[in-house]
């Protein structure tokens, strides 16, 4: 099977790369396709001919998105629409990887595939539309939506924290959110199963287990043998300019009922995660 793999310059784009090693697969990072240029795409899928196209680019600066809206929106509406578009043209299957922020947060419990979006951002607006736009124009597709993601080849929480960590003994961390961070040496590989299946439609993939950012900051802090105090604080005293749901738990129930296997426990990745972040934390 040939592969093509979008964003394969970020932390989730490199670890696919990896899970489809064994097929011929194409990582295209941001230098060598311009997703939001719709001819360049269709020249790309075109030219590298793909059975299957994994979208992993995206703009992911959700405060920003807040102050260049239109980059947002062409990176996260319009560029999986050129992408499903070119795949239409080339009968190519797709997977588009989304997130928990299409939902506004709410829900008292995991949102599962089937709850209406209601996203509160810029970032959470344009991803939702990308959703849709990918489902009205290709119908062979798999609509992954992730949440926290966390990797070694990228920038991400654990990564701060851990660099902040070595610089100062007290740090803040929100505590009113809740989510569940997911690996992307665990997601690829899900990823991968789930494109094999023939069974397109939307599916949510994360790790298994829920916990706040608070404790996922003191759970790494413990791993990685770091002495730092960390103290709790709200999502308004931190202030951030894009709203964040306050519960960001997907509920797999997709994978579950179709039998996917479960990825594992967050507190059974973490550790592999430090022990590869460490090195560059150091520096």
């Amino acid at each position: 099977m040939r592969v093509v793999v979008t964003g394969a310059g970020g932390q989730l784009g490199h670890d696919l790369v990896k899970a489809f090693a064994d097929h011929d697969v194409v990582g295209l990072t941001r230098a060598d396709l311009d997703v939001t240029d719709e001819a360049a795409v269709v020249a790309s899928v075109r030219d590298h001919a793909p059975d299957l196209v994994v979208h992993a680019a995206a703009h992911t600066k959700v405060d920003a998105a807040e102050s260049e809206p239109d980059a947002a929106w062409r990176a996260n509406a319009l560029a999986p629409w050129w992408v499903a578009r070119a795949c239409a043209l080339g009968d190519a299957v797709m997977v588009h990887v989304s997130t928990d922020y299409v939902f506004d947060g709410r829900s008292d419990r995991p949102y599962t595939e089937f709850d209406a979006v209601n996203p509160q951002s810029v970032y959470g607006r344009s991803k939702a539309a990308g959703e849709q736009l990918v489902r009205q124009t290709l119908p062979r597709h798999h609509i992954v939506r992730t949440s926290w993601v966390l990797g070694a080849h990228g920038g991400n929480f654990v990564r701060t924290m851990l660099r902040v960590g070595r610089e100062r003994d007290a740090v803040k961390v929100v505590a009113d959110q809740t989510g569940s961070p997911t690996f992307t040496f665990d997601l690829a590989p899900a990823i991968r199963r789930l494109a094999v299946t023939g069974r397109f439609g939307t599916y949510h993939l994360t790790n298994s287990g829920t916990c706040t950012w608070y404790e996922l900051a003191v759970a790494a802090y413990r791993e990685a043998g770091l002495d730092v105090a960390v103290a709790p604080i709200t999502t308004a005293e931190y202030g951030a300019p894009a709203p964040r749901p306050a519960n960001s738990v997907l509920d797999n129930l997709m994978a579950r009922l179709t039998g996917l296997p479960p990825l594992p426990r967050w507190e059974e990745s973490l550790p592999r995660l430090v022990a590869e972040l460490a090195p560059a934390a150091a520096r």
